[in-house]
């Protein structure tokens, strides 16, 4: 019995449409072991080898001794992102300690990257293990990401959005997760399973219908806040990403 393919995914609503092909591509299903988490632990699978590939937050890519970006299409955005947000109770300069989201690698290394070159401020940084959102209150700000920062987007008096300060720092879009692979895949794989994610984008309207959020406009976040095209300038902007971690 030839062995399958082992993918690892985002269990988030952004990761929705490009898993929609998937899922749905009864012969590529056949080919691969799929499995659903948050991104720093597919990552962490990513790096240990127990996948083959996944969507993962870019920032592992020099930890990977080789890796293989496998599609066309990422978790990107060209300005404002909306579910990777730092969030305050005070204004920036007043911040003094910042609270990092476990969940997301790309977005942690995406704060300090911004906090020290194009916020220049040096608060006090903490690696969180649980939910920490109740924690966000006075001068502690706290990074959050994925579905859980529409909630706190209605709680928190600022909202820094990653997506926004990246493109006014750089002038580039940002790509937080991408089809990557640890080791060379066959083409015919590669290429079915990057028209899978083609065909789930060609399906927006689909993948959105059952799809509801008592937090956010789920529509403006897929066609306005999520660019999942990994096009040129996204590539250019993930290596300046990557120059600067």
């Amino acid at each position: 019995m030839e062995q399958k393919i082992r993918v690892g995914a985002v269990s988030y609503l952004n990761t929705k449409p490009l898993l929609y092909g998937v899922s749905r591509n009864e012969a590529l299903m056949r080919q691969i072991e799929l499995t659903e988490d948050y991104p720093s632990k597919v990552a962490q699978q990513l790096i240990d080898g127990s996948i083959d590939v996944g969507l993962v937050p870019v920032a592992i890519i020099p930890k990977l001794p080789q890796h293989f970006i496998i599609s066309d299409y990422c978790i990107g955005t060209t300005g404002e992102v909306a579910s990777v947000c730092l969030f305050s109770d005070v204004p920036l300069e007043a911040i003094t300690h910042v609270l990092l989201d476990y969940q997301s690698r790309t977005s942690v290394a995406l704060t300090k990257v911004l906090l020290k070159n194009y916020w220049k401020i040096s608060p006090v940084l903490e690696d969180t293990k649980a939910d920490f959102r109740s924690r966000i209150r006075d001068t502690t700000a706290g990074l959050v990401i994925g579905d859980r920062a529409f909630e706190q987007r209605l709680q928190s008096k600022y909202v820094y959005d990653l997506g926004l300060a990246w493109k006014a720092y750089t002038g580039l879009p940002f790509v937080f997760a991408a089809w990557i692979a640890n080791k060379p895949l066959p083409p015919d794989f590669v290429n079915a399973f990057n028209a899978a994610n083609a065909e789930g984008l060609q399906s927006l309207d689909k993948v959105m219908t059952p799809l509801t959020s008592p937090y956010y406009d789920l529509h403006k976040y897929y066609t306005e806040n999520i660019s999942y095209h990994l096009d040129e300038k996204k590539r250019a902007g993930l290596d300046r990403f990557l120059s600067e971690i």
